[in-house]
């Protein structure tokens, strides 16, 4: 949540806080660092940008009408929400916490393309990717060559 964000604003991300991705149950819309802005339009209507962790995401629907439900309980209901497409997503968007709760729920995130990712159970840096796409387009699939778990990775797109 941005310092000097307004009061209403703050309510926002405190009730976005609460969204949990539906496909990684563990993490928050914020914590996934797909919501971009909150602002107040000239019109008065608050406007929510979200980046989807990669275009034609099929969460994305859902997700959309998880934060329609979460500000409408916070008496919210002139609510547009914008798919902000540019920049695409990338994991550096993931919060700290994000990251620890990601590899607790045993999915790696890349830091770079050029470096693997460390196996979430065991921690070795030994893997090798079985596949370029894991349980979404937006993961790749590994297999720590130590502990031998597979485990998905987010793509550091």
């Amino acid at each position: 949540m941005p310092l000097d964000a307004a009061p209403l604003e703050r309510r926002v991300w405190e009730a976005l806080e609460a969204v949990l991705d539906p496909e990684i149950p563990v993490l928050s819309v914020v914590e996934l660092g797909i919501v971009r802005h909150v602002r107040r339009a000239d019109d008065g209507r608050l406007h929510v940008g979200i980046t989807p962790t990669y275009s034609g995401c099929p969460a994305t629907e859902v997700i959309e009408r998880s934060i329609r439900e979460a500000l409408e309980q916070e008496g919210l209901s002139e609510v547009v929400i914008d798919t902000v497409l540019w920049p695409a997503w990338t994991s550096q968007w993931l919060s700290e916490a994000g990251r620890r709760k990601l590899e607790a729920f045993g999915i790696a995130v890349e830091r770079s393309p050029a470096r693997s990712p460390a196996c979430p159970r065991c921690g070795s840096g030994a893997v090798e990717r079985l596949s370029e796409f894991g349980s979404t387009p937006c993961k790749a699939h590994y297999r720590c060559t130590s502990c031998l778990e597979p485990f998905d990775t987010f793509k550091c797109i």
